[in-house]
């Protein structure tokens, strides 16, 4: 008879085949961003239609302890807030989304993602800035437009929630992920059954979503593009095999950068990492980011080169991009290959 050891191994086996047997899943990266502006609820309606797997959403608090979809704390890059709010910025000259109201931020236009210095879209061949009307949703609303396009497209697009700066945010006084997790779980999403990724640069933060908040669904930690994390955090320990055991404890998933995934300086030295291979030794998916078609890797010619590259020799278990579609084209083309 197998002893209780034996079963737990035979399973956490099978579930790694299982895991690494399915079909990898395309991340719309902040919804259709290579198409219309960063997380408007446009933006994810076009990347709901494109077939994209998930929805990823990242998220900060309103002065008024609203969750709402943005990328970053400050609001200048996204939106013209300088414009309607002149007055409101910080000693440091940025203006934070924690300092305005939800009703005063939806006086505010979104718009494409703008170089400050230039005053140009970061990425100019994109939605043109000043046309069209968009707004900065809530994450609230962001749930019902999916939940209503799940119903009427009759598909179960899932989504991928990121906790922005949650350390940071606690010390302004406010607690995101306190907020969010109910909010998650309100709207259907709690187990690791549910199609949701809770996703943290974090590491203390990921280790209190789990234990201390008691976050039962799927939960990855997401890992800074060289050894730093966004946050200033060394995140070096978790390029190792010991560390990503050790993030297993907590998480599901890791999410690094793809120079993580594959290296070189050009497609003549390129190579795939054992990083992926570590990851799955561990019994971690592996999810890196972000592939954009109009910002390729050096060491990739094309985005089908670049998508082989990754799906096809690194064997990653899902992937962030800009360009939902391009991705899911190639996956479901070669998926029997």
């Amino acid at each position: 008879m197998l002893n209780r050891f034996s079963l737990a191994t035979l399973g956490l086996i099978f579930s790694l085949a299982a895991s690494q047997a399915a079909q990898p899943v395309v991340i719309a990266h902040r919804g259709a961003s290579g198409y219309l502006p960063e997380h408007t609820l446009e933006a994810k309606a076009l990347a709901h239609a494109m077939g994209a797997d998930f929805l990823e959403q990242d998220l900060v608090l309103t002065k008024d302890d609203v969750p709402i979809v943005m990328h970053d704390i400050q609001l200048e890059t996204i939106s013209d807030v300088a414009t309607k709010f002149p007055d409101r910025k910080r000693a440091d000259g940025h203006y934070y989304a924690l300092d305005f109201s939800l009703a005063e931020i939806k006086l505010l236009q979104a718009h494409e993602r703008v170089n400050l210095k230039t005053g140009q879209a970061v990425y100019p061949g994109r939605f043109p800035l000043g046309k069209s009307s968009f707004q900065i949703p809530t994450l609230e609303e962001e749930l019902q437009l999916i939940a209503g396009l799940n119903k009427s497209r009759g598909r179960n697009v899932g989504i991928y929630p990121e906790m922005k700066q949650p350390a940071w945010h606690r010390k302004q006084g406010h607690d995101l992920s306190k907020i969010v997790l109910p909010i998650l779980r309100r709207y259907g999403y709690a187990t690791k059954k549910d199609e949701c990724w809770v996703q943290c640069f974090e590491w203390d933060e990921v280790k209190r979503i789990r234990a201390e908040l008691g976050w039962e669904g799927r939960l990855l930690l997401l890992l800074g593009p060289t050894s730093r994390n966004p946050d200033g955090s060394d995140s070096s320990r978790w390029f190792t095999a010991e560390g990503l055991r050790e993030a297993a404890k907590y998480a599901d998933g890791v999410g690094p950068a793809l120079n993580s995934i594959v290296s070189g300086k050009s497609k003549a030295d390129r190579q795939v990492t054992d990083f992926v291979k570590n990851a799955h030794a561990a019994g971690l998916a592996v999810h890196p980011y972000t592939l954009r078609a109009d910002d390729l890797p050096k060491i990739v010619d094309s985005m089908d080169d670049a998508l082989s590259l990754l799906f096809t020799e690194a064997k990653i278990d899902g992937l962030f991009s800009d360009f939902p579609d391009l991705a899911v084209q190639w996956r479901d083309k070669n998926a029997s290959r």
